[in-house]
């Protein structure tokens, strides 16, 4: 699946975002190594503690339908901004040398891996 597939999945699904609070909408496609997309977009609380980023609803979506590895996941806010801390962890655990392409709705793309969003991951090796 080309890049450009990946963003427009995920500029699609972060039409659904629930964002009331902040009304910043996020949207992830998620590509499994199977070939199937997992999509997800944020879901906001009053209590933003309990807050749902989009790459996490993706990740949740594609590991309880049995995904475990993935190539890349393509994620776009209104201003291209990147995975948050908490995402970057949890894509970790699925892999270093995910492709994470970061789109802004206006259609700038960047493309970086997981591990130099968060260089110093905490990983299975180390528990």
């Amino acid at each position: 699946m080309e890049d450009s597939e990946l963003v427009a999945l995920a500029s699609q699904v972060r039409e659904r975002a629930y964002a009331p609070y902040s009304h910043y909408r996020v949207g992830a496609a998620l590509l499994g190594v199977s070939g199937r997309v997992y999509t997800g977009c944020n879901v906001e609380n009053g209590v933003y503690p309990l807050c749902l980023c989009a790459e996490r609803a993706a990740v949740g979506k594609a590991v309880s339908e049995g995904e475990r590895q993935f190539e890349a996941i393509a994620v776009v806010t209104e201003d291209g901004g990147t995975p948050c801390g908490a995402c970057r962890q949890v894509l970790s655990e699925f892999g270093l040398d995910i492709r994470v392409i970061v789109a802004s709705a206006s259609g700038e793309i960047g493309t970086f891996t997981v591990r130099e969003l968060l260089p110093e991951a905490f990983t299975l090796a180390q528990r």
